[in-house]
């Protein structure tokens, strides 16, 4: 499939930068995945869209402030590091913690230089090699002997994502999270989850909906571009996932008997394709990792409604809600939603598609 199919022209100031006064405050279109029907309402209309039976799954992962402002060492120069994954460890003398990372400015941090990110506490960090799309080993330790973790969440900011152009503000830390975070290891958010406050889940389980929680961590690949003109030639990164007991019992009792299975985003959709694909249609518990790549074509076992952000053109993302809305319906839904002026990415505007 010719990845062009999935391009449109997004005039720039639809792009939100800043979310919404309210979390359930977004616009939310609804799209009718049979007949192609569009409505407009708000994300405070969702209990009403639903119907009592259906099992709403949600993404708990928690963004941590994966991007660290420092310094070159000796230079003084700045330096910007984003954290994308934790892979491997050192317990030794001084114990550190390896990372796969996104450096700037990448051409000054060769393999042996040295970086600092001061603050209430103080990580040292080495570039140790250079690897694929710009991106760096490093050995991170802290000055104190605390965890990178716990440095990290005190000195690190917000990453937010980069079509949103300005710096992150302390209320980023609270907004950049869905009220269901909770299992920390993503540098994105879940952003169809943003649009959930607590009173909305209540009013959600009031009209006799069930919420189930799994989590899936965001990786950076979610930003990837697509840089093959097939989509089929396209590859995702790996991601982490895990699925609790309780939640697959729900997903499992719905399947079962006949309900709808909601998934809040696409992670959560991936996480529960994957995990469907491997076991011959069923949800187990577990955790592991998942690369799966959804584009039309894709036979969903699990999901029958998905609410989800606008997404980037040409994206894998928008692939994802082509392949289970329709190609001629997403297509449809989007250009309404610039014709009506709807917000779109992270902090934008939702759709709804059942």
């Amino acid at each position: 499939m010719d990845v062009r199919e999935f391009d449109f022209d997004l005039p720039p100031e639809l792009i939100a930068q800043e979310p919404p006064p309210e979390r359930s405050a977004a616009r939310l279109l609804h799209l009718d995945r049979a007949s192609g029907l569009i409505a407009h309402t708000r994300a405070t209309a969702l209990p009403a869209l639903v119907r009592a039976g259906d099992l709403i799954v949600v993404n708990n992962t928690r963004v941590f402030p994966a991007r660290l402002l420092g310094r070159r060492v000796p230079s003084g120069g700045a330096v910007e590091c984003l954290l994308i994954a934790r892979v491997g460890s050192d317990p030794g003398p001084t114990p550190a913690e390896f990372w796969e990372a996104l450096v700037h400015p990448g051409q000054k941090l060769k393999p042996g230089a040295r970086v600092i990110f001061a603050g209430i506490h103080t990580v040292h960090g080495e570039v140790l090699e250079r690897r694929f799309f710009g991106r760096r080993l490093v050995r991170l330790w802290t000055e104190d002997g605390s965890t990178i973790d716990k440095a990290v969440d005190a000195i690190g900011h917000v990453p937010l994502p980069p079509y949103i152009k300005r710096d992150d503000r302390p209320d980023d830390r609270e907004r950049y999270q869905t009220v269901f975070a909770r299992a920390r290891g993503s540098v994105a958010a879940p952003t169809a989850g943003l649009h959930f406050t607590l009173a909305l889940a209540a009013a959600l389980q009031a009209r006799g909906v069930q919420l189930a929680e799994i989590t899936l961590h965001v990786g950076y690949g979610t930003f990837q571009p697509v840089r093959v003109e097939r989509a089929e030639e396209h590859r995702l990164e790996a991601e982490q996932y895990e699925i609790g007991a309780d939640a697959a019992a729900a997903i499992g009792a719905a399947l079962g008997e006949g309900r709808r299975v909601i998934a809040v985003g696409t992670t959560t959709t991936r996480a529960l394709e994957a995990v469907a694909r491997a076991h011959d249609g069923a949800i187990v518990a577990g955790r592991g990792a998942t690369d799966l790549f959804i584009y039309p074509g894709f036979e969903f076992r699990v999901v029958r409604g998905l609410l989800t952000n606008f997404h980037l053109p040409r994206s894998s993302l928008l692939m994802l809600v082509s392949a289970f809305a329709g190609v001629e319906h997403a297509r449809t839904a989007y250009r309404a939603a610039i014709a009506e002026r709807y917000r779109f990415y992270s902090y934008g505007d939702a759709m709804l598609v059942l």
